[in-house]
């Protein structure tokens, strides 16, 4: 009983840790596509646009971190409509975005906090270290909700529902109560069949 309790412990803060430094990686590069997309936008052809650049750039920066998340850090946990997962991905950035804000208000505003410096530590050191472990939580149980078996299925077979399935109805299964395999079954030859006496 314990040592069972022990392995499934250890399994499972051997995925999860798996899965933080996988969700670390993503974001990190998504931070340098963000990064370096708003400096080349805001040093050469939106120079004068800084705001529409960096609009550009966070969309861009999204669309590789779903896309890392999906396939990469969740890709045992993804689920069959990738439009639901893109719309909630999104939301649940936006509100990252918040958090981040806020603390950048926070500072400023409550604690009186009004230098540059401040607002970066604030902003882009608390408020980034907040807005992960949310994003991570909220990727994690609301955004990428399958399970490996769905996953597994959607990647060889490339469709929308396990092979054996169509909607809700299982292929595989027996129908219920007719206590039978779904395999035909021949004939039952009567006894008396080619018998001479009958």
């Amino acid at each position: 009983m314990i040592l069972t309790l022990w392995n499934k412990a250890t399994t499972l803060v051997r995925l999860l840790w798996r899965e933080v430094a996988k969700f670390g990686v993503v974001g990190g590069v998504a931070f340098v596509i963000d990064s370096a997309i708003f400096l080349w936008l805001i040093s050469g052809p939106m120079d004068d646009s800084h705001v529409k650049a960096k609009a550009i750039a966070v969309a861009l920066a999204t669309l590789f971190s779903w896309m890392g998340n999906r396939y990469w850090t969740f890709r045992h946990r993804r689920t069959k409509t990738r439009s639901r997962e893109l719309v909630m991905f999104v939301i649940m950035n936006v509100i990252g975005l918040g958090i981040q804000s806020g603390c950048v208000a926070f500072s400023f505003y409550v604690l009186g906090l009004t230098s540059a410096r401040a607002s970066f530590i604030s902003g882009s050191i608390v408020g980034m270290i907040l807005a992960m472990c949310f994003r991570f939580v909220a990727y994690k149980f609301w955004v990428f909700t399958g399970d490996e078996e769905t996953a597994r299925s959607a990647e060889v077979t490339g469709s929308q529902e396990p092979p054996h399935m169509i909607g809700d109805v299982d292929l595989a299964a027996p129908k219920a109560g007719s206590g039978q395999s779904s395999a035909p079954q021949a004939p039952a030859s009567s006894s008396t069949e080619g018998d001479p006496r009958s």
